[in-house]
């Protein structure tokens, strides 16, 4: 067995139907006394029911959640939270409502209580992203990586498919770049291996029933081994990708992270020949270039850049931006080689 170091990131995990009424013990084993909920408008519904648990815990609100955490939201969410005395922060959503908790985590080292509503596996990595001015800046601190998350399956199952197919290949992205980047080890391995086949699995039981609810409970639990697959070894070409998409061109998250996928694999495919033997078999696939075109094909994901709202004159921009700083890749990367990558996704999924 080769060599490795992983490093175990801290964290408490509540996965089971019915854990969302466990909040307040939650907030309490914080030893925290008035929480801040931050919620995207898809969760605002949990809103009353959270609030009304938490009793005198309940601090205040925050909604005005964006996509990519603007400077301008974090400086709203930060006056807020100062004005009603947060001593702790609750995310109810997706990975918007996580990214804006982390930014105040950050600022003002509040501990945060996770309770995702999609499979963005945000919730586990200590990885934030802000944008300013029109450009996405990500960075690792360990004080923005929640203290617990609450993984409550009924919180899913009236996600619509659309969005639990673009929120899974977001979550399945995290396994693919875990499983070849330069620190993995045996143990990103594992679960980066198990949660690519649990999504895949699970994805494709709610693409035949959307009511089969044994599909959710797999998806979610993918999203979770995804999440910490990354979390220990950080991003790689196909987040740059996304962030540079999203951030400097205002192309939705997930459904960009859905697009890409299978871009990137098919370029990385020949030059990481373990990562994709583990992803094949992961997938029920021959190969797994193939493989992935395949699922998101039977998944009806989004397929083109051109659809997503990004204009042909703005792909030499975006490929200039994703290697305006030094990233690693198993494939070593031209600016060529980026700008035939985007063309392509532009147009459609690849072509083996």
């Amino acid at each position: 067995m080769k060599p490795f170091t992983y490093n175990a990131l801290p964290g408490r995990i509540v996965f089971a139907p019915g854990a969302l009424t466990r909040i307040p013990e939650e907030i309490d084993r914080l030893q925290k006394q008035q929480a801040l909920l931050i919620a995207t408008n898809s969760a605002a519904h949990l809103v009353p029911g959270v609030t009304e648990r938490l009793g005198n815990r309940f601090a205040g609100v925050f909604t005005e959640v964006v996509q990519h955490v603007p400077t301008s939201t974090v400086k709203r969410a930060l006056d807020v939270a100062e004005q009603v005395g947060a001593d702790c922060v609750i995310t109810l959503g997706g990975g918007s409502a996580i990214g804006l908790g982390k930014a105040l985590a950050r600022e003002i080292d509040l501990p945060i209580l996770a309770v995702p509503t999609t499979f963005s596996g945000s919730e586990m990595t200590p990885i934030y992203g802000i944008t300013d001015e029109g450009r996405k800046q990500t960075g690792r601190d360990p004080r923005v990586l929640p203290r617990a998350v609450i993984y409550d399956p009924e919180l899913f199952y009236s996600l619509p498919f659309p969005k639990a197919v673009t929120s899974g290949m977001n979550a399945l992205a995290h396994c693919v770049e875990a499983l070849y980047s330069n620190l993995a080890s045996p143990i990103t391995d594992l679960l980066a291996e198990e949660g690519s086949r649990a999504l895949a699995s699970g994805l494709r039981v709610l693409a035949q029933n959307i009511s089969n609810l044994e599909g959710y409970h797999l998806s979610l639990y993918g999203a979770y081994l995804a999440g910490a697959a990354l979390g220990a070894v950080g991003t790689g070409l196909h987040h740059r990708i996304c962030h540079i998409l999203g951030g400097s061109f205002h192309l939705p998250h997930a459904e960009t992270h859905a697009v890409i996928l299978p871009h990137v694999v098919c370029y990385n495919r020949d030059a990481a020949p373990e990562a994709m033997a583990r992803l094949a078999r992961a997938l029920d696939a021959a190969d797994a270039a193939q493989g992935m075109i395949d699922l998101a094909a039977q998944l009806k994901a989004p397929s083109t850049l051109a659809m997503l709202g990004l204009h042909q004159e703005q792909l030499e921009e975006a490929a200039q931006l994703v290697l305006a700083s030094p990233i690693w890749n198993p494939r070593p990367l031209t600016l060529s080689d980026m700008q035939h990558l985007l063309q392509a996704a532009y147009h459609g999924p690849p072509v083996l």
